[in-house]
This record gives C-alpha cells, structure tokens and sequence, in this order.
C-alpha cells in the first residue's frame, strides 16, 4: 500500500512541476533593435523565426563580469555580458552546438557543453562602455582566459567570435 501512495506522490509531484514549467514567463519582444536572433532547438521563442534579443533583454536575463587579457587586446580587460550558460538555459536550448554567426556571415561552432557556469559570456560591454561594431561588438564570445590554462589554446580562441549576431542551437 506504501508503494502504490508513493507513486501517486510522485505523479503528482511531476504533475506540478511539468505545470511549473510550462507556465514560465514567455519571452518578452525586443523595444529596441535586434542585436540577436537564436534559432533552432530552442522551446523558448518570441517569433516565428525563433527568439530575438535586444540589449536590454540580454541584460535583463542577469549579467556578469569577465577580468581578463585577451589575445586581441592589450594588458587587463573588463568584459560584461550574459553567461551563455544563462541564455541557453533561458531559451531552453537543447543541441549539441551553438552555431553563431557573425555581421560578416563568419561562423564557427561550439559546443553547447561548453555554456557551464563560470565559462564563456555573451559580451556587450568592455571596460564601462557598450561595444562598437568597430570594437568587435555589438556581441563577443569571451570566455575567462585568465581563469584556467584550459581556455588558452587556440581551440577556444577560435570560438571567441566577434560581432555576433545569430546563433543557431543544433
């Protein structure tokens, strides 16, 4: 008899959270420009066509800061950004890869386990002021360089894209 009230308990419990889940707060418009569109495997989407952001949504989802060198700057820079573990999770990514895109039709391919806490960033701002595309903006896949020896090789390096403006889930 234990057995059987327990997996009612669970059913129900399972019940609620489904529930909980498919009442998250859908994800708002964009006011301002579009700076990126993701697409895709993504369950979370303000279009047709997928999920634009402008900057203001991006910082909304909550944003950190990155103190690093880089190879394309010069001494210690200060990025601020949204994890990309943040978006993937509020996009409700699920893929392997994260195909972005850059304004010039770049693209390069990383790896969705590569969006963990404490890992890249989707930057919009270095050292106190929004990026230009001429600075690399309007988005740069930065990770913490500094932070490990593992996100200084040319691998990652080669997944820091700049003026990003699409990301495609696969």
């Amino acid at each position: 008899m234990a057995v059987l009230g327990l997996r009612w308990l669970l059913t129900g419990l399972s019940a609620l959270v489904l529930a909980q889940i498919a009442q998250a707060d859908p994800l708002p418009l964009p006011e301002g420009p579009v700076v990126l569109t993701v697409t895709g495997a993504i369950t979370q989407a303000n279009s047709a066509d997928g999920a634009h952001f402008d900057l203001a949504m991006l910082e909304a989802l909550g944003t950190v800061e990155i103190h690093t060198t880089t190879i394309w700057t010069h001494g210690p820079q200060v990025f601020r950004g949204v994890p990309l573990a943040r978006l993937v999770e509020v996009l409700g990514a699920e893929g392997e890869v994260i195909a972005a895109t850059a304004l010039n039709e770049y693209t390069v391919e990383i790896p969705l386990k590569d969006a963990v806490e404490g890992g890249p960033i989707l930057a919009f701002a270095r050292n106190g002021s929004h990026l230009s595309v001429r600075e690399k903006g309007p988005l740069w896949v930065i990770y913490p360089y500094d932070s490990h020896r593992d996100f200084q090789s040319e691998v990652i390096y080669a997944r820091s894209i700049w003026q990003v403006k699409e990301m495609e889930i696969r």
